[in-house]
């Protein structure tokens, strides 16, 4: 019985990044050894347990013979003969594919350290193309790597081509798409995880919202990318940017200019009503993916709304208070300053604009704030009663906003 340190935790020291969860596989035993040892085992699917005192993963060596469609469809063995090399062997990519003994010694066969010196993404073997959810984790991979300079090998991307072409893809199931687009989202580049799925194919299988973008053009004095689809990948960068790590903005950033898409050519460049257009397609989506309703709400506040932000100064006081109450603001405050961020990545998501400030974000912000401060309590103080308050609430609120911006002139 041995024990080796495998996968992600290998891989990134060999990056220089920060540690993560530790993996270990087990080679030439079983589930009862592991048991006898204090081992609780939790894999559904196979092998795997939990050391009884650092709670860490420890799975059987194990191989996987394709046996029907989907990431589901393998028979498993897990004997104990199974070896080490044939257990790196069913995995990913050559990264991934690389154990370390407990003196430190690395066990490569595959070269996976020679192709993190190279910056390339390679998959281990044929078997890849067994497991369609292998293009989206590719692609997420390059979210997270392509920073660090890595590129996907050209034989790679030609399998993910044909993995595409196949339709295998269909026979992913909802949760598993969400899980992998969240964390390209919560990347540091998610542009890579878009463009490497529309490079090969399998973004118009997977986001076909996204993936009509791709080609639709838009006013240069606007939009210098022209390309919605470029627009839409600098908008996703700047979320990541603006705010790492949140794939709740990520996701509003995402879908923000779906509409787009379905402007009738005899308008374009224009996009007159795009935010309107873009609900049914995100709505569509959220369902397709079964998208969480928090993020859900979000997008769909700064697909509809993100137009009346960008010209927030042109707005009426009243019209100002409308938009926050449409966006629930007032019951839910932090859904506000979540708007402003999306709608700062749209204006700072273009090319040459990066660096621009974005000024209606923090008045939207601001604005918020002073309507906030009027209390439906002080209200009722004053005799108001039913609906009466809620008319009352409405003008002072207005009153509210008024009075920021007139003090905001003066200053």
């Amino acid at each position: 019985m041995k024990t080796y340190l495998v996968g992600g935790a290998v891989r990134d020291a060999l990056l220089g990044l920060p540690p993560g969860d530790r993996d270990w596989v087990v080679v030439g035993a079983t589930q009862a050894d592991m048991e006898a040892r204090g081992f609780r085992a939790v894999g559904r699917d196979f092998p795997v347990f939990l050391h009884p005192h650092t709670q860490e993963e420890y799975a059987l060596a194990r191989t996987e013979r394709k046996s029907g469609r989907g990431y589901r469809g393998f028979v498993v063995d897990a004997d104990r003969s199974v070896t080490l090399e044939q257990d790196l062997q069913r995995r990913d990519f050559t990264i991934n594919a690389i154990a370390q003994t407990e003196d430190g010694m690395l066990v490569d066969p595959y070269g996976g350290a020679r192709d993190i010196q190279a910056r390339v993404l390679r998959h281990v073997g044929p078997a890849f193309c067994e497991d369609p959810l292998r293009v989206l984790r590719a692609a997420r991979f390059m979210a997270r790597l392509a920073p660090l300079g890595f590129t996907v090998a050209p034989q790679t991307l030609a399998l993910m081509r044909q993995m595409a072409a196949s339709g295998e893809l269909s026979a992913l199931v909802p949760e598993r798409v969400w899980q992998e687009l969240r964390r390209a989202l919560a990347a540091a580049q998610p542009s890579a995880f878009l463009r490497t799925l529309h490079d090969t194919g399998a973004l118009a299988q997977v986001l076909p919202e996204v993936d009509a973008l791709y080609g639709v053009p838009q006013r240069a004095q606007f939009h210098p990318e022209i390309d919605t689809g470029v627009h839409q990948e600098l908008v996703c960068d700047m979320a990541a940017r603006l705010a790492p790590g949140d794939d709740l903005i990520g996701f509003a950033a995402l879908t923000h200019d779906l509409g787009k898409a379905l402007t009738p050519a005899e308008l374009l460049p224009r996009h007159i009503g795009h935010e309107q257009a873009g609900l049914g397609p995100l709505q569509a989506l959220c369902q397709r993916l079964k998208v969480p309703a928090e993020h859900r709400e979000l997008a769909m506040m700064a697909c509809r709304e993100h137009l009346n932000v960008h010209r927030l100064a042109e707005l009426r006081d009243a019209t100002v208070h409308d938009l926050l109450a449409r966006c629930d603001g007032f019951r839910k405050p932090a859904r506000i300053a979540q708007l402003a961020l999306v709608c700062e990545c749209d204006m700072r998501g273009r090319a040459g604009s990066a660096e621009d400030d974005y000024p209606q974000g923090r008045e939207l912000v601001r604005l918020h704030a002073a309507a906030c401060a009027v209390s439906a309590r002080d209200l009722a103080q004053q005799g108001l009663s039913g609906p009466q308050i809620g008319q009352a609430l409405r003008r002072a609120r207005i009153a509210a906003i008024a009075q920021a911006r007139a003090a905001n002139h003066r200053a």
